[in-house]
């Protein structure tokens, strides 16, 4: 892929936007502690997989390896239904992921919400939609815009 134009520098109010939110999210695992940082990673880049950006299953897979997951995790995050390598909160966060990310295709059951409140606090919940809803506009962004996968390292955003 060829990039298109570079939006950081088109429109950088914007894209400080983007980055307040992120801001937040970094937040809420490594200072307030509230999210799990791993968990976010594998929702980053589920969801990624899902909208076919390889900019950013490229990126969170390095943040993933770097924060400490696992290569078979990693590898096996497509179909992790049927692996016992997840949590069942992880699962709970999985799913919730791919109803928010498909949502025009099935929307969010009350069963989905129930089983996210049974491992999350209505602010965790909140704060993984942000990560979900976060990493849907930012797959966008790097699809529209033809950001180059493998040209990102860990830390290039911190």
């Amino acid at each position: 892929m060829t990039p298109r134009l570079n939006y950081l520098n088109v429109s950088p109010q914007g894209m400080n936007a983007m980055f307040v939110m992120e801001k937040h999210l970094n937040n809420c695992q490594k200072i307030d502690k509230t999210l799990p940082e791993q968990l976010v990673h594998l929702l980053k880049t589920r969801v990624s997989q899902i909208n076919g950006c390889a900019y950013c299953i490229d990126m969170h897979t390095k943040d993933a390896r770097s924060a400490g997951e696992s290569e078979q995790r990693l590898y096996a995050l497509n179909a992790w239904r049927e692996t016992p390598f997840y949590s069942k909160e992880e699962c709970a966060a999985l799913a919730w992921a791919e109803a928010n990310t498909l949502i025009a295709k099935n929307g969010v059951t009350a069963t989905l919400f129930e089983g996210m409140q049974k491992y999350y606090s209505d602010q965790q919940i909140v704060d993984l939609t942000l990560v979900i809803t976060s990493i849907n506009a930012w797959n966008r962004i790097a699809l529209s815009f033809g950001a180059v996968a493998g040209s990102y390292t860990v830390g290039d955003f911190s």
